[in-house]
């Protein structure tokens, strides 16, 4: 479980295809806190620690990444995981903590594109196209998860919805690196699913 309030922003270190994609991650996390079966959030979608450790002063672990996951998310898509990406981190919640976001699973719905971007003032309006099927559970004012990050819906045209990134956001995850065009990792809010569900048996 996550809130969406990203904390580190990782690199993608080395990708070896070996059945499952293995990918290590670099991380200004302290690795040594870290343990083995632990779960850390990369760009949204849940991912479990199989190895980890230090080498040249970089703090760094290791995921398998399933066949079934590369395709559902953006991590195969044509702006997808390859050396040098910037990946947006966040480490599971643990009791007590602040719950500063939302509640996040980490399981990826689907992946939504970025069709239009505008500087309004110091702020960057992006205008994303979710899949027509998760439309319905987004709805101006409520809370998405885009590549890991608690967000506001700003308005909703269809399949279309806004979000407003303001400075602190670009500079503390990869939403300054956005460009149109970008495939990102949809999840929408549980509350929602489940209000649809039951307006479904209404």
């Amino acid at each position: 479980m996550f809130t969406g309030i990203v904390t580190d922003v990782g690199t993608v270190l080395a990708l070896e295809n070996r059945g499952d994609l293995r990918a290590r991650i670099g991380t200004a996390y302290d690795v040594s806190g870290i343990d083995i079966g632990a779960s850390i959030a990369s760009d949204g979608v849940c991912l479990t620690v199989v190895d980890k450790g230090v080498s040249d002063g970089q703090n760094w672990y290791d995921v398998d990444i399933s066949a079934e996951t590369v395709n559902l998310t953006s991590i195969g898509s044509g702006n997808g995981w390859v050396v040098g990406k910037r990946v947006n981190l966040e480490r599971a919640l643990k009791v007590g903590d602040e719950l500063g976001g939302h509640i996040v699973s980490g399981h990826v719905d689907g992946v939504a594109t970025i069709v239009a971007m505008a500087d309004e003032g110091d702020s960057t309006r992006v205008t994303l196209e979710a899949p027509a099927h998760l439309a319905r559970f987004i709805a101006p004012k409520g809370s998405v998860a885009l590549n890991g990050t608690s967000l506001t819906v700003n308005e909703v045209d269809g399949a279309n919805f806004g979000i407003n990134f303001i400075p602190h956001t670009k500079e503390v995850t990869t939403w300054g690196d956005a460009a149109v065009g970008d495939a990102v990792n949809l999840e929408v809010d549980t509350m929602a699913r489940y209000v649809a569900r039951l307006q479904d048996y209404a």
